[in-house]
């Protein structure tokens, strides 16, 4: 199964492609968007190289992969749904990373939930999966908000080495998750 179109009452999820790449560049290029991630804007070259990787992962495990979310043809951001990457995740046969990455002027308007729950129905009903998972900075309380009202569960609190330690580093990484059976009563 290639990675589908999916729908949501305001979202319309495409698979990423080359034709997002503006986006992208637009996106990591906003440094409050990018505060938990690396504590600052990439260029436009880091950008490219990432688009690659991100393409890349829609390879990995069929139907899985990135999503570019657009509201009345604008976008908006992207969500994720891929397996995972660090021996600490966990094995991959039935699981899936999720994530998502937003506009700033689209924040707080319940978009990251509305995608991330779309996600969700795709990897537990069409997929099959047993577990997604998602993680963040232990300080970024709306991403973390943004799990919990999706009805995962914080599950641990880890650190990562960081080569250049953001603020807040110091307090740890979380990883909230939901098996497809909590799903299936949330």
């Amino acid at each position: 199964m290639s990675q589908p179109i999916l729908r949501t009452d305001r979202i319309t999820l495409v698979p990423l492609s080359d034709e997002h790449l503006e986006h992208e560049v637009e996106l990591d290029a906003d440094p409050e968007v990018m505060r938990y991630l690396t504590g600052r804007a990439r260029s436009r070259e880091e950008v490219e190289v990432l688009h690659r990787e991100r393409l890349a992962a829609a390879d990995r495990v069929a139907g899985l992969g990135f999503w570019a979310g657009f509201v009345d043809g604008r976008f908006v951001g992207w969500w994720l749904l891929e397996p995972p990457a660090r021996a600490d995740q966990g094995p991959v046969e039935g699981q899936a990373e999720l994530g998502y990455r937003l506009l700033r002027r689209y924040w707080r308007q319940g978009l990251a939930s509305e995608g991330a729950r779309e996600l969700l129905r795709h990897g537990f009903e069409d997929l099959r999966l047993t577990r997604v998972f998602a993680e963040t900075m232990a300080v970024n309380t709306a991403s973390r908000a943004t799990m919990t009202a999706i009805g995962m569960r914080h599950v641990r609190t880890f650190h990562l080495d960081w080569e250049e330690p953001l603020p807040g580093s110091d307090l740890g990484e979380v990883e909230y998750a939901i098996t497809r059976e909590q799903w299936l009563t949330f």
